[in-house]
């Protein structure tokens, strides 16, 4: 049983988690606008960044079975107790917090903000030219800056799963061998 417990958890990770470190980290990309008077080609491509964010979503969903077969397979082996598990808890825990407190809202500003652009997402409609100067809307600069600190959160994000697999693997003081 415990085979594949830890199967089914190592799978639901990969399966689940990694879509969600790959959209989260490509979303900023496309939803940043280009800079004022910025010419030639730019990444910036709403319907993009809203289908990363859909994923984003999804899966975030599907992820809650990570945790689950992770602490089902813990129990299992009897390891629930040790420090890197604790440790692997504890780091799930402000991963999960991060995605659902700061990235995934943030995306989903990044994303209201820019709806009153025009076609495709070329910042030029409903916002003034997408200077973002229509009521209450943030400026380019301010959309830009929101962008770039989405991109830093969900670095953090990707670097805690990062730090997990890796005590997963490794399993510091565990006795069931590494």
């Amino acid at each position: 049983m415990t085979k594949l417990l830890l199967s089914l958890h190592v799978l639901a990770s990969i399966l689940a988690v990694g879509p969600i470190t790959v959209a989260a980290s490509m979303f900023p990309r496309y939803a940043k606008p280009p800079a004022p008077g910025a010419d030639g080609p730019h990444d910036h491509d709403l319907r993009t960044a809203a289908f990363l964010h859909k994923i984003c979503r999804g899966y975030a969903v599907v992820g809650i079975a990570v945790p689950v077969l992770g602490l089902a397979t813990g129990a299992q082996m009897g390891v629930l107790g040790d420090a890197w598990l604790v440790a692997s808890i504890v780091l799930t825990t402000i991963a999960a917090a991060l995605l659902v407190s700061m990235v995934l809202p943030g995306q989903r500003e990044l994303l209201e903000e820019g709806a009153g652009e025009g076609p495709a997402g070329t910042g030029v409609g409903g916002d003034l030219a997408g200077t973002g100067a229509g009521a209450g809307a943030l400026t380019v600069a301010e959309r830009r800056s929101a962008a770039a600190r989405l991109a830093m959160t969900t670095g953090m994000f990707n670097l805690l799963w990062a730090t997990v697999v890796v005590l997963m693997i490794v399993r510091p003081g565990s006795t069931t061998g590494a």
